[in-house]
């Protein structure tokens, strides 16, 4: 069954190269890191100390492990730390909140047995922790043959995410069988990753690693910048469209237009989802009759007047939400 699900990590890798070239060519969405996401990764244990390593998929795994990633450093002083992430956003979030305590931020390797005991064997790591609920076989599998203690944090299972699971539930049992232990984040995900083949005293229910990073003193202080630097104080509500996709965007604005024809003088903080649609939000602004601003721009006197704030920005949306009146969270996809 490994051989297998290589052939199709393999198969798939190929029939999708013609988008990983457009897409690479666009914004380098998948070409940034490709060496490391092939195995080679930086030196990040010079001093020969024992490594901690630690894979967050991308911003929101980041954001939340920031608790986690404190209290490892308070348990375990005589450990270095080191930080994965799968995508460019959350690659650039990571070496900014992680600079102070990860020996080393890197992209996650690709899923092949070659590529995943290379850097196993460069990083030799006493224990690997994976935020959320990302199943790696091969991965899981090398990291036993080494003895490696392999741990689900703050791990989920969607409804939709456990019955494609539950089709293959012989082969996944067979990778829960290399995780050492499973933090999920409420009993219904417990009782689902136990359902597929991970034993029960193995298993637990944590709650989410989220609540505790959230409301951090950083955020705090980045959400009166914030709040000061666009007016956001001067007693007109906010309205927060965050994590948006197309066509959201123009759907909010439809919205904004019929609560202005009310006289109500409401204005919109939007935050879309991938980075690399800032720009293309940003001109749909552009050509509608409301004026706005942008966070990426120069600080300057018109930002308080602004009806609309585009958050063009890695790794502040949870800053922003304590500003709003109503938030409104766009579709998962």
């Amino acid at each position: 069954m490994y051989l297998l699900y290589s052939f199709l990590l393999t198969l798939g890798f190929v029939v999708l190269l013609p988008r990983f070239a457009i897409d690479a060519l666009r914004n380098g969405k998948y070409v940034t890191g490709l060496s490391q996401r092939l195995g080679d990764i930086p030196e990040v244990n010079p001093n020969g100390r024992r490594v901690i390593w630690l894979h967050c998929v991308s911003v929101g795994e980041a954001q939340a492990a920031q608790s986690l990633v404190r209290r490892l450093h308070q348990a375990f002083p005589d450990f270095d730390l080191v930080v994965s992430t799968t995508t460019v956003t959350g690659q650039r979030l990571a070496q900014s909140i992680f600079r102070e305590q990860a020996s080393a931020v890197f992209y996650f390797p690709i899923d092949w047995t070659w590529t995943v005991r290379r850097v196993l064997g460069k990083l030799n790591p006493a224990a690997i922790l994976i935020m959320e609920t990302e199943l790696w076989p091969n991965l899981f599998r090398a990291a036993q043959n080494r003895n490696i203690p392999v741990g689900l944090l703050n791990g989920r299972i969607s409804n939709k995410s456990f019955k494609r699971y539950k089709k293959i539930r012989g082969f996944i049992a067979r990778v829960l069988d290399d995780v050492s232990i499973a933090a999920m984040q409420s009993e219904q995900d417990a009782t689902r990753i136990r359902e597929l083949g991970l034993d029960e005293s193995r298993t637990h229910a944590t709650g989410n690693l989220k609540f505790d990073s959230a409301g951090a003193a950083a955020d705090e202080t980045l959400a009166n910048e914030i709040r000061e630097r666009f007016g956001f104080a001067d007693g007109r509500p906010l309205i927060i469209a965050a994590s948006t996709h197309e066509p959201e965007e123009a759907v909010v604005l439809d919205a904004l237009r019929t609560i202005r024809q009310t006289g109500k003088h409401i204005r919109l903080l939007l935050a879309p989802r991938h980075p690399e649609r800032f720009n293309e939000v940003a001109s749909l602004l552009a050509a509608c009759e409301f004026s706005f601003a942008r966070r990426s721009e120069v600080p300057n006197t018109n930002d308080v007047l602004a009806d609309i704030v585009l958050l063009d920005s890695i790794g502040e949306l949870s800053a922003v939400y304590p500003l709003a009146d109503i938030a409104f969270v766009g579709q998962h996809r």
